[in-house]
């Protein structure tokens, strides 16, 4: 079972800026609950005349940053939809080995799903990533950026999402193989961020699964492309959409089993996503002529603020 930071049940303390917190865990009886608190060092820091008892953080006024029950209900719907978006990744990678006539829809959900993403990446994972860990905020989204920037040029192969077209730079199984390792890092980020919305909101996870969920289908899609332009088999190709769906799951399970690494999960994830979205996705979208992907990616914006008027308030 996870333990959950809920912002759902009653208002949340905001962090203040350069706050420094831990994660408690209590239990009374069969409830078991977690706090975050400030730290002994930040409490004597903000009023000197307060003692650095445990007693004291506990009970202080607004040290308290966010307290929830133990919500089963929730970790299997992050569980459940972790598997959803990884099963889509599989059915990418089906329609390829297929030779689906409906793959070629699947540029209009590059569309959709940059649109989205880059929306709910600055508009929801950013804002609430700043709430939660303002010192640390900055910086693990710029590392985030860079990271994956780092990885796709300089371990991974160029590539395309879609079908790739540059059989001639896979020729060697190593370097399709290095594609999926570098896919595999931003599906364990997708699940990251899934699970990290589902820590804060039942409504944050929805919107982030909404936004890993559009892009899925082209991902599992460009993974078994660039298998089979490396000479593998069909099952091979199978395989990696699998694997990539497998690593997503891994993501929603890792923050569920230990939800404080949502203060650095959420912002690495939202570096990741807006890499993604701004770097991978929307050159995709202005390689194609003409204006009917680019209404399909401000669609997606639309999308975003459609479904943000029903946020709760």
């Amino acid at each position: 079972m996870g333990l959950f930071l809920d912002r759902d049940r009653g208002p949340a303390v905001a962090a203040e800026s350069g706050a420094s917190y831990r994660i408690e865990h209590c239990k009374a009886g069969a409830r078991s609950t977690v706090r975050m608190v400030r730290t002994p060092a930040e409490m004597s820091r903000r009023d000197p005349s307060l003692k650095s008892s445990h007693a004291n953080q506990f009970h202080h006024p607004g040290t308290v940053l966010m307290m929830a029950a133990l919500n089963a209900p929730r970790f299997w719907l992050a569980l459940v939809l972790g598997l959803s978006a990884g099963l889509t990744d599989y059915l990418g990678g089906y329609l390829l080995v297929r030779r689906s006539p409906s793959a070629r829809a699947l540029r209009y959900f590059v569309a959709l799903g940059a649109g989205f993403m880059l929306a709910a990446a600055i508009l929801e994972m950013l804002p609430e990533a700043f709430r939660l860990n303002n010192h640390w905020a900055a910086p693990l989204v710029l590392a985030g950026y860079v990271g994956v920037h780092l990885l796709e040029h300089s371990l991974v192969p160029h590539f395309h999402f879609g079908e790739e077209t540059h059989h001639h730079e896979f020729l060697s199984a190593g370097r399709s193989y290095s594609v999926l390792l570098g896919l595999a890092t931003h599906t364990f980020f997708d699940g990251i961020a899934i699970g990290s919305g589902f820590v804060l909101s039942s409504w944050l996870g929805w919107m982030l699964f909404v936004a890993v969920f559009l892009h899925k289908l082209p991902e599992g899609f460009t993974v078994a492309s660039v298998m089979l332009a490396g000479g593998q088999g069909r099952q091979a190709a199978l395989n990696s959409s699998l694997f990539l769906g497998a690593t997503t799951l891994l993501g929603v399970l890792a923050i569920n089993l230990r939800p404080g690494w949502v203060m650095a999960g959420l912002p690495l994830s939202a570096g990741v996503t807006m890499y993604v979205a701004a770097t991978d996705l929307v050159p995709e979208v202005n390689r194609e002529p003409g204006i009917r992907m680019a209404l399909v990616f401000f669609c997606g914006v639309l999308l975003f603020f459609v479904l943000r008027a029903f946020a709760p308030a």
